[in-house]
């Protein structure tokens, strides 16, 4: 067995404690002063979405008349109800968004920050070694070119388990070391044992060499960011000695098939106002995604340390999702978490097939409902149990939904068709359902249906607030063309991708979602068989559905998610779609005006790649 390569600086060790959930926590460390504080902007954001929610509960509670309301009634409301709230919300926040944007902000007299020394930590887990250090090596290049006084190095971390991987993985990093330019810093090291993951891999490197480092700026292996927008972020905590954590925007980049480029201009065209809107209600108590975000190492080491938490059956299991959870500890202690959406040029990579994002999205739904546990911790703030929640929601609401479109296809379309007619209506026993008129029953399905696609017309105004131009993905007509086959692939997905959010919620309460296996990056082309195993509860529903309505009981105006589930499997075939196809389905503006630092980066996992494979190493399956 040959011993594994270590490239790393003289150990500084830094102590980081486990925190205690059940204590409150106030760090030392956290500068004394006042913060600016995010309320008016919270009661913009909050305040109109729970009035218009409270509006249209009273509207329909009066529909249904004055008899009382009985449980399916009651039912039925909450559920409205609660999922028009969340609607509302995201509306207020682009909203908000769009507002900040047009502000003109006077450009302050800032001084120059004190230097740091700043550590790029990029945790790897069987990745494509020449994808991850070709982009190490973009970014270490684009900063020395950018100067400045901060000083940086890149620490791969290596959990890799695979040891073909492994053995490639430290040919890539050998062979880059000898390419790299004098001065520009690159280490490596390989755990032994994957001990807790993500979250151990960046506790063993703080413990280890944090005192020695200001700052750890928190890469995925899929993360690219400018030399610009590293030096911003590095600048703005320089610069606020009283913040713990400083998210930026990362935005996708490298979508080839249909459904990432779906993806990929749904978050270059309307996150934008979404961001914006965000970082105004969220002030001091931002949240963090685990990567692209630049971190105090002192106060993470001694407010952060994640401790286990204990199930019901007396087991300790590790807390999945760390980062929403990061985010709360920091604000606890007192130190100020920052999303700065301005921050161009950070950059990540999504899923490339529906499949590959239901995947993912099942790993994601494990750690998120984990966070419910954690609500009633002692010391969190408001704004941090809200961000848990909000996390957690995001996945109970397709249940939800789900259950919502089932009892909407039961009213049927009047009384008399309702398939939840009762045969005793004058038993008191048996209230008959409430009487929704067809125009009341459509109202209402409009109204969701326009809230639904409002962020996305209002992200489309605010574009040239952000300083983006239409012309800028191939003209305003081209523009159009994509804006509008984006709402139809989203309007056909996302009754798919509820059923599957469904699947993964109900899969994490009977412990069937087991382990958090790795991202596959790449993608693949999935067999018939799997795509009528992944999708066969979506197509039943829908032939259901479909049925309903050509039989008269289900109102017409669900056909649009009728046809979405019934057509589940040929539209998962279609989202690994890539090439010409997909580009004329829906442009985007890196076609026609990619960064430089995409370009720089391709061409060194490129240079990379050939050298590797030209060495005879063994090459991972892609």
């Amino acid at each position: 067995m040959t011993q594994d390569l270590h490239i790393m600086p003289p150990e500084a060790p830094l102590a980081m404690p486990a925190q205690d959930f059940s204590a409150d926590f106030r760090d030392a460390q956290v500068p004394s002063g006042q913060r600016p504080s995010a309320g008016f902007w919270r009661a913009l954001a909050f305040s109109p979405a729970m009035a218009a929610t409270l509006g249209l509960l009273w509207v329909m509670s009066d529909w249904f008349g004055a008899e009382g309301i009985n449980l399916i009634e009651a039912i039925l409301l909450a559920l409205i109800s609660f999922n028009f709230f969340w609607i509302s919300f995201t509306v207020c926040t682009v909203l908000l968004g769009m507002v900040s944007l047009s502000r003109q902000e006077q450009p302050k007299r800032e001084t120059r920050p004190q230097p740091l020394r700043v550590a790029l930590l990029t945790p790897v887990y069987n990745e494509v070694p020449w994808n991850v250090l070709g982009n190490a090596r973009t970014m270490l290049e684009d900063l020395r070119a950018r100067g400045g006084q901060h000083h940086y190095a890149m620490f791969i971390l290596s959990d890799t388990r695979d040891p073909e991987i492994a053995a490639q993985e430290q040919a890539s990093v050998e062979a880059l070391r000898t390419t790299l330019a004098p001065g520009l810093e690159l280490y490596y090291r390989r755990r032994e044992e994957n001990t807790d993951r993500k979250v151990g891999n960046i506790a063993d490197w703080v413990s280890r060499w944090g005192a020695d480092w200001d700052a750890m700026l928190v890469l995925d292996a899929d993360s690219l960011m400018t030399g610009r927008a590293i030096l911003r972020l590095t600048d703005s905590l320089a610069r606020d000695p009283g913040a713990g954590l400083i998210q930026s925007y990362p935005q996708l980049i490298g979508a080839q098939s249909v459904f990432a480029r779906m993806q990929q201009f749904a978050n270059g065209v309307y996150g934008i106002a979404f961001a914006e809107g965000l970082a105004r209600w969220c002030g001091q108590e931002g949240n963090y995604w685990g990567h692209n975000a630049i971190i105090r190492t002192r106060a993470f080491a001694t407010s952060a340390g994640l401790p286990k938490l204990r199930a019901y059956n007396g087991q300790e299991k590790l807390i999945m999702s760390h980062d929403f959870v990061e985010a709360g500890l920091l604000r606890r202690a007192g130190w100020g978490v920052r999303f700065l959406p301005r921050i161009r040029g950070s950059y990540e990579e999504t899923p490339p097939t529906l499949i590959d994002h239901a995947l993912r999205d099942r790993r994601w739904c494990q750690g998120n409902l984990q966070h419910l546990k954690l609500l009633g911790s002692t010391g969190f703030r408001a704004v941090s149990r809200f961000h848990m929640f909000h996390g957690a929601v995001g996945y109970l609401m397709s249940p939800l939904w789900f259950a919502l479109l089932v009892m909407w296809a039961l009213i049927g379309q009047g009384e008399d068709a309702s398939v939840l007619h009762y045969f005793s209506p004058d038993n008191p026993l048996f209230p008959q359902w409430p009487e929704m008129s067809e125009t009341r029953h459509v109202l209402i399905i409009l109204v969701m249906y326009a809230m639904l696609l409002a962020p996305k017309v209002l992200g489309v105004l605010a574009l040239p607030l952000s300083g983006v131009r239409y012309a800028e993905f191939g003209g305003g007509s081209k523009f159009v063309t994509s804006f509008l086959a984006e709402v139809v692939l989203s309007i056909l997905y996302a009754p798919i991708l509820m059923v599957q959010q469904m699947i993964a919620v109900f899969r994490t309460a009977l412990g069937i979602q087991k382990g958090w296996s790795p991202q596959a990056r790449d993608g693949g082309t999935y067999s018939l068989r799997t795509l009528i195993l992944c999708h066969t509860l979506e197509t039943i529903s829908g032939v259901a559905l479909s049925v309903g309505i050509l039989s008269g009981l289900v109102s017409v105006w669900l056909a649009p998610i009728a046809i979405s589930l019934a057509l589940a499997i040929p539209l998962s075939a279609l989202s690994g779609v890539s090439a010409g196809a997909a580009r004329r389905m829906v442009g985007m503006r890196e076609d026609f005006r990619e960064p430089a630092i995409t370009r720089s980066a391709r061409r060194h996992r490129n240079e990379l790649k050939r050298l590797i494979e030209g060495k005879g190493v063994m090459t991972p399956a892609e």
